[in-house]
């Protein structure tokens, strides 16, 4: 009996090392300018080609600008390491979604989008949130930039198999309780470092009831609790979602494809190391209040106090409190907030947008809130002025900016003032990573939303 990653992987793995990793081929493999340059720099050296161009998908997303995308890009790293992948890629043959082509975005926004991403498959990029692709019933891993050079030079990667985790949601979310607020309360359960060394199947009722976006959210954000990767099954849902999509299959070959997809499920008896069962009435809005993303609550509850937290895990806690300017035991609804940000690989999808638009519409934003949204791709971006959801962000006060990585990390000119805090729909709290100083609040899209209208950590579930 098979789960559907064993089903995946056997499928994949070119050569047995025993004692040892396997030599698993990989169908695509997605690259960007942070994680590439080193990586050409060693096949140029060694004089070796890329082995398959067309299993490459190239764009530029962390370091580029959200505003003016046509002028020269002003920080000097940033420049750099965009015109890297430029030069590579033409120098290597392959096809670049650069600044101002059509397909550019953030790399786990657009895989999908396109139909790049497909069950079934193993994929790769020098990104750690390469997880989202799982949400399709695919494997699908973040991986380092020696490794980066392997892929591109034999289309193969040395791997060991992970071990595998089984997290089981059922019921129904309440109101107001979206995909990104299952994500964080498992995380809040289980721990940043409590799937390390697993590889995670979601599975259960209210998996199945969620949109392909929805899964993509849980899937990025399985790297946030120490896991390899997330993953889950194709249905119905994923294969309406993939058709028609630019560089899905067609015709027959669409006939072949769906029936295979259909055999991508976990046997009834397959044995996984580890099973978590969670009831989805227990969730509630989520919101972090520390510098992981395992330090998350419900937006109704208090801060945890000392005496809650284990001897050994104290010094963390209260060094990641002074950080945060938060105290034991604080209420965290209700406390201001000095940016919005909506955007990232885990929630800048056009359905992301729409859920914001929607609960925005006839609102104002706060007087002393600074909102950025920032589309995860040019086609969510043109999705977005096609539906006129642009207008109603502007008649909101919220500024519709261009696609890119944005404020999910300081790597470009996004970032949030040092002692500011930000509520934000990206994946990571780190220390600095929205900016030096910077203080982030991880929460889902709509109560980000709240948070832009009230000024303050609100309760959205009393707005709607």
């Amino acid at each position: 009996m098979s789960t559907l990653f064993d089903k995946i992987w056997d499928k994949h793995v070119v050569k047995s090392i025993e004692g040892g990793p396997s030599v698993l081929y990989i169908d695509k493999h997605f690259i960007h300018e942070v994680t590439s340059p080193q990586a050409f720099d060693g096949l140029r050296k060694r004089g070796i080609p890329v082995h398959n161009v067309k299993q490459v998908v190239a764009t530029a997303d962390h370091n580029v600008p959200t505003i003016d995308q046509h002028l020269p890009i002003k920080e000097a790293l940033s420049k750099m390491q965009v015109q890297k992948l430029v030069d590579n890629c033409a120098e290597f043959g392959i096809e670049l979604y650069g600044l101002g082509h059509p397909y550019q975005g953030i790399v786990h926004v657009i895989g999908p989008e396109l139909g790049v991403t497909q069950p079934g498959m193993t994929m790769v990029c020098g990104d750690s949130h390469t997880s989202t692709h799982g949400a399709f019933g695919s494997i699908a891993f973040g991986i380092g930039t020696s490794e980066v050079e392997m892929v591109l030079a034999t289309q193969c990667l040395l791997q060991s198999k992970p071990k595998q985790m089984r997290i089981t949601i059922d019921g129904e979310l309440h109101k107001g309780v979206t995909s990104k607020d299952i994500i964080l309360y498992i995380i809040s359960k289980i721990s940043a470092s409590g799937a390390t060394g697993y590889f995670v199947e979601y599975a259960g009722s209210a998996i199945r009831a969620l949109s392909m976006e929805a899964r993509m959210t849980i899937c990025n954000m399985s790297i946030e609790m120490g896991a390899r990767g997330g993953l889950i099954a194709p249905d119905e849902t994923t294969i309406n979602y993939v058709k028609g999509r630019k560089f899905a299959p067609q015709g027959a070959d669409w006939d072949k494809a769906v029936a295979y997809w259909n055999t991508l499920r976990t046997d009834d008896d397959a044995k996984f190391d580890v099973e978590i069962n969670i009831k989805a009435e227990d969730i509630e809005p989520m919101v972090t209040y520390g510098t992981n993303p395992g330090m998350g609550i419900s937006v109704n509850e208090n801060i945890p106090s000392e005496k809650a937290i284990d001897e050994k895990e104290k010094p963390s806690f209260l060094k990641s409190l002074q950080y945060m300017g938060f105290e034991p035991g604080e209420k965290i609804k209700g406390h201001k907030v000095d940016y919005v940000f909506i955007g990232s690989c885990t929630n800048a999808r056009i359905e992301d947008l729409r859920a914001v638009a929607s609960f925005v519409k006839g609102k104002k934003k706060s007087d002393d809130v600074e909102v950025w949204i920032v589309p995860g791709s040019k086609q969510v971006e043109a999705q977005a002025k096609e539906e006129g959801i642009d207008k109603i962000f502007e008649a909101a006060g919220f500024q519709l900016r261009q696609p890119g990585c944005s404020a999910c990390l300081g790597m470009n000119e996004d970032k949030i003032p040092a002692g500011k805090y930000c509520i934000s729909t990206s994946n990571r709290n780190f220390e600095g990573r929205q900016g030096a100083g910077a203080r982030t609040l991880l929460a889902s899209p709509l109560t980000a939303a709240a948070a832009a209208i009230t000024g303050v950590v609100s309760d959205v579930r009393e707005m709607i």
